[in-house]
């Protein structure tokens, strides 16, 4: 009989995805893995679409919430409903929990809403979520930028977490220097880098929560200056940093971005989904065996952990 491995993972999003793909793609899934991967996958899409009213659902959430469940089978995806703070959206569906054999060992994927927090409180001894939220949550602020992936665990005191960042899984998107023309060619610098924020004192538009993240991505020294200034509500992220001139956005080809007059700087800080682990808890063969499947190197990432 296999062993059974809990890991946690996001409920929805590019995260939950990056996991599932890494999943089906192993050589010791089983065939079906990718069509339960593409399952949850277009679920998620879809209920998305219906959240943001870009798709109009025939059945209420009730009614498409029991359809995707398979009740009594573990290795079929379950969902959930999960409170939406968009107006007029009060529930959302959302991923709970899936089972995958990985040769002897069974993944049991766990839907959270913060996964990092979950390993964090020693719910679970792994567990997958944005890189962002390590940094939100745990890395130290420096005078000196965090420019790298790898450099994350020595920033995160030992004292605070036992929690680590094992490796990226490659679906790499960067956190972005944005900001107009107009602000570029009456800054500090003509070039749109770090040594332009260092110089730059003024409005600097990022997502909410975001401060700690950018203050350890430029560092402490670039950011003494910044009034940090947020989108204000339905107003999209690239508008407000045209709006406050100058700021940093996840971006994936600058397409939107230059739509709104925005000109592409320096790649802050590679953003992906990284696998984590709770030392404290990883205290059996079956959950080294799967940390090292689901650890194996991965080409594209941008994380080179030693």
């Amino acid at each position: 009989m296999s062993e059974t491995v809990h890991v946690a993972v996001p409920r929805k999003g590019r995260p939950l995805e990056a996991v599932l793909d890494r999943l089906a793609g192993h050589p010791d899934a089983p065939d079906d893995a990718a069509a339960v991967a593409d399952d949850v996958s277009n679920v998620l899409r879809y209920e998305k679409a219906v959240t943001k009213d870009e798709q109009d659902a025939a059945a209420g959430v009730y009614d498409r919430l029991a359809d995707y469940s398979t009740p009594g089978d573990d290795r079929a995806p379950d969902f959930t409903l999960l409170r939406d703070d968009r107006a007029g959206f009060p529930r959302r569906v959302v991923f709970d929990s899936v089972t995958i054999g990985l040769g002897n060992v069974d993944v049991h994927l766990v839907g959270r809403e913060e996964p990092f927090r979950a390993l964090r409180t020693h719910e679970f001894a792994l567990g997958f979520d944005s890189a962002d939220l390590v940094l939100e949550e745990v890395v130290g602020l420096e005078p000196d930028p965090l420019t790298s992936l790898a450099d994350v665990n020595d920033r995160i005191d030992p004292h605070d977490t036992d929690v680590r960042v094992v490796t990226g899984l490659g679906d790499t998107v960067y956190h972005t220097l944005l900001a107009t023309h107009e602000t570029v060619d009456a800054g500090p610098t003509d070039t749109l880098g770090r040594e332009f924020v260092a110089d730059y004192e003024g409005s600097f538009c990022i997502s909410p929560r975001y401060e700690r993240l950018v203050e350890a991505v430029l560092g402490t020294r670039a950011t003494d200056g910044l009034d940090f200034v947020y989108p204000e509500s339905g107003v999209e992220e690239e508008a407000a940093i045209a709006d406050a001139g100058v700021g940093a956005y996840l971006t994936v080809t600058g397409s939107t971005a230059r739509e709104h007059g925005l000109e592409l700087g320096e790649r802050l800080f590679p953003s992906e989904t990284v696998l984590m682990e709770n030392a404290c808890e990883a205290d059996s063969a079956a959950i080294e065996r799967v940390r090292d499947a689901l650890g194996d190197a991965v080409e594209e990432t941008a994380i080179a952990m030693n």
